[in-house]
């Protein structure tokens, strides 16, 4: 099995269900096709999914005879989506416009298998942030910017990040960024695990 990833989360996530997955970077221009996508009016859902189903295209092309994992995460506030923040000014303006409203995440995976799509699931996770100050956000983003920053939406639940939200619905491996029960689920009905 091959992540086409290197999220560390995800890789960690997996290991820990006690699958091995050997990590490959997809290099794949993430940020040009999100862009388009969402100028051509693409529902976030989908954009998701397409970015997962890229990935995993791309590894497989390469690995054809493994079954690769494809995975994307996209945030998005109504049809607005969200990329990870470039600079800590950019973190502080995402967060702004985030605070006191309701946001979701959309966590997608695609399964390649003899280098063909085989199985996709969109997970869905609703996030509710606090109308947080100023001063905190300030102080979050300063003391957080090297974790924060790899992360769609400037934050991380499973840091200090969960003191921004007022209330949280949804699977937390989708909020990670890997729907990871939909995958064991497939994974076992097809007698690929045990259960």
């Amino acid at each position: 099995m091959i992540l086409a990833s290197t999220s560390p989360t995800r890789l960690a996530m997996l290991r820990a269900a006690g699958l091995d997955p050997t990590a490959i970077a997809p290099r794949v221009d993430e940020a040009s096709m999100r862009d388009a996508l969402a100028a051509d009016g693409a529902h976030p859902r989908d954009i998701a999914d397409a970015l997962a189903e890229m990935k995993a295209r791309k590894v497989a092309e390469k690995h054809p005879t493994e079954l690769v994992l494809g995975c994307d995460q996209v945030l998005a506030l109504d049809r607005e989506t969200f990329a990870k923040p470039e600079t800590p000014d950019d973190a502080r303006r995402q967060l702004t416009h985030l605070r006191g409203k309701t946001h979701k995440l959309l966590s997608a995976l695609v399964v390649y298998e003899n280098a063909e799509p085989v199985w996709r699931f969109v997970g869905e996770a609703r996030l509710t942030m606090h109308s947080v100050s100023d001063l905190y956000l300030n102080d979050y983003i300063d003391r957080n910017w090297d974790s924060i920053r790899h992360s769609v939406g400037c934050y991380k639940i499973e840091e200090e990040g969960v003191r921004l939200f007022s209330a949280i619905t949804g699977d937390h491996f989708t909020i990670l960024g890997l729907p990871l029960l939909p995958l064991l689920a497939w994974l076992g009905n097809r007698g690929m695990i045990a259960r």
